[in-house]
């Protein structure tokens, strides 16, 4: 009975959203603040409701589908309007609920002095329920909807301040680079449909082993195309750079984009379709690189930025660089416990970072800082306490899940992935020290004329909670006590996949086609915890962050004059600072060449060809309407005559 509540979970913020749509402007801002937060806290409710409606599941069945009605059907091909809670859509839920409703909450107090308070709620809500449509669907085109529903939903939030051109110009990055990444994704889903005869995820995960070869073509392309639309989303290399645009938005929406939806929606996808990328080792590889360099090269950037929510934002693309490259070497389970603790502390980081703003009015550049510690108290114990979550201090939850990515790179990977991942997190805990050091620590940069203080509870109250979350939620994964990791339980029938089964039937759909069969022996041999190279990797780890906290204490705290003296002439650091000149090369690759050929199409195509074809019929028929014209004098005597010659002429040819 519970589980029929499942519709009414995305449904509850998108009608919230539908009523500060289109009364917002007259109710006021108090009654938009509690209908969106309201919204908010049904569906969490709910969520509850329908979490606790399936445990009580008959034992055995891991799936629940709700179908709401018969979308569109053709033949035999039905897509139907439904939603599915499984052990991995429970965990997003609460993500995006939980998650979202606190940034709600903070967002009422944020916003207060905005004008278009109603706007922002308004598509706040249906950001969220977008997301909640993306994870809950139980079928490709669903997701879609959800896919492209977020992506609309970041191009409304980030381009906000629609008065601002950076905004505009953000929010259209955004829009466009996603687009990119959305095309390969359509793509995978007609390409599964033309192998599957259906797009439901229940029934193309059950016929994947029996259908697609093992490390075939077909598995390898919708792979590929598939992974090319989470790198859109989730923003890693190649499409990256949308992200850090992305600031331009209000800070709430910051969070709720890196923290609970839009960029988790990759990870989540590669998570969701696991059966299809176990079956192809190639894209796995793709996807475990691509995931560690972005890690790494993100986080080099970070070191560099100055802006306080740009170096959160190259912080989040780096995070779920780990994220992927967990994907990647096949530890899933790895994945989602980093994607749900990276929620509470970077929800915190970005809460705490609009806290910062909000205080010293309105100034983001953290060389106009330092010194903010006694002025904002919780802001920053809480801040602190993410900071070194993030930075994988134990025994705080990002230590307990970043670790496990590095334990899986190392053991199902190989020692260039964990190379990648432990650079990347020495770096991760230098810069977000760096960030901690310049903000809060050392003499007051902020300007004479402004008057630091802390945050009202209503922004304060959900750091604190945050903050809590960071600190416990290690608990979803202890390490070495059997039995003892709750996530891994949790998802196992969601993530379980019969390798051998698979190979089997590879086997025999090449032995039918009349090729050989490589030797797959190799892959079916058990792979051991061991606990002591967990523990050992842990502790080295443990050292690698404390290294990090060091070291930036170091420069901006003990000795300020180094980081200039050790920059100064850096043949690196201009690149490094201006992020690999990735954007200008994208500028001149593709956004010029672009500009330039629409400019040709319009000026000699367009103006000249069409024009002048069109405007060239035009004048032909105008000159002959004008000779006509002498025909017509007006004297009834010409038109006699005119009359006359006809007649003649008429008797001559008939005669």
């Amino acid at each position: 009975m519970l589980l029929k509540l499942t519709c009414l979970i995305p449904l509850f913020p998108l009608i919230g959203s539908i009523i500060n749509g289109f009364f917002g402007l007259k109710i006021g801002k108090k009654a938009v603040g509690f209908i969106a937060c309201g919204s908010m806290t049904l569906s969490f409710l709910t969520s509850v409701l329908v979490y606790v409606g399936y445990l009580m599941l008959p034992e055995g069945q891991h799936v629940y589908e709700q179908v709401v009605w018969t979308w569109f059907g053709a033949s035999d091909f039905n897509v139907d309007f439904g939603f599915q809670v499984d052990p991995l859509t429970l965990v997003m839920i609460f993500v995006v609920t939980g998650i979202g409703l606190i940034i709600h909450v903070y967002a009422v107090g944020y916003m207060q002095e905005e004008f278009s308070y109603y706007r922002f709620f308004a598509y706040f809500n249906l950001f969220v329920s977008a997301m909640l449509l993306l994870v809950m669907g139980n079928n490709f085109l669903l997701m879609f909807i959800g896919w492209e529903g977020v992506g609309l939903c970041s191009y409304f939030l980030i381009g906000y301040y629609f008065e601002k051109k950076s905004a505009c110009d953000a929010g259209t990055k955004a829009f466009i680079v996603n687009r990119v990444g959305d095309f390969a994704f359509l793509l995978a889903v007609m390409y599964i449909f033309n192998i599957f005869g259906t797009i439901d995820f229940t029934e193309v995960m059950h016929a994947a082993p029996e259908k697609l070869i093992y490390a075939g073509e077909a598995v390898t392309i919708i792979t590929m195309l598939l992974f090319v639309g989470a790198t859109g989303k989730s923003a890693q290399i190649p499409l990256y750079t949308w992200l850090p645009d992305a600031m331009e938005g209000p800070t709430p929406v910051s969070a709720l984009i890196h923290a609970a939806t839009m960029v988790t929606a990759g990870v989540y996808m590669l998570v969701r379709c696991s059966v299809l990328f176990n079956l192809s080792p190639m894209t796995m590889t793709v996807v475990a690189f691509i995931g560690g360099g972005t890690a790494i090269m993100a986080a080099t950037i970070g070191m560099t930025q100055f802006d306080i929510k740009r170096v959160l934002a190259y912080s989040t693309v780096s995070q779920i660089g780990y994220m992927f490259m967990a994907c990647g070497v096949g530890a899933y389970t790895a994945a989602i416990f980093h994607l749900v603790t990276h929620a509470f502390f970077k929800a915190c980081l970005f809460l705490g970072s609009g806290s910062v703003i909000h205080g010293i009015h309105g100034e983001q550049d953290m060389r106009k800082m330092g010194g903010l510690k006694k002025h904002m108290p919780i802001t920053y114990w809480t801040f602190l306490i993410s900071a070194l979550t993030i930075a994988g201090i134990p025994p705080l939850a990002g230590f307990f899940s970043k670790d496990e990515v590095l334990y899986h790179s190392l053991m199902d990977g190989n020692i260039i992935f964990w190379g990648m991942g432990i650079s990347a997190a020495l770096l991760t805990a230098f810069y977000m020290f760096r960030l901690v050091f310049m903000t809060f620590h050392g003499e007051s940069r902020v300007d004479p004329s402004v008057h630091p203080h802390e945050s009202p509870k209503m922004m304060t109250m959900p750091l604190v909670v945050l903050a809590g979350l960071a600190t416990v939620g290690g608990m979803l994964g202890l390490p070495f006590l059997h039995g003892w990791h709750i996530l891994h339980n949790w998802l196992e029938p969601v993530l379980h996949f019969d390798l051998a089964n698979a190979l089997q039937h590879s086997e025999h759909m090449l032995h039918e086609a009349g090729r050989h069969a490589p030797s797959w022996a190799h892959l079916l041999e058990p792979k051991e915890h061991n606990g002591w190279i967990e523990f050992a990797l842990m502790v080295f780890s443990t050292v690698v962050a404390i290294t990090g906290v060091v070291g930036a204490y170091i420069f901006y705290i003990k000795r300020p004059d180094l980081p200039e003296k050790f920059t100064q002439g850096q043949w690196g650091l201009d690149m490094v600072q201006n992020k690999y000149y990735v954007d200008e090369l994208y500028d001149d690759v593709f956004v010029k060449p672009t500009v330039e050929g629409s400019n040709l199409l319009w000026k000699e195509c367009d103006a000249k060809a069409i024009d002048g074809a069109v405007n060239g019929a035009a004048k032909t028929i105008g000159w002959f309407s004008r000779q006509a014209q002498t025909l017509q004098s007006g004297f009834v005597r010409n038109y006699a005559l005119f009359i006359v010659v006809g007649f003649i002429s008429l008797l001559l040819a008939m005669f």
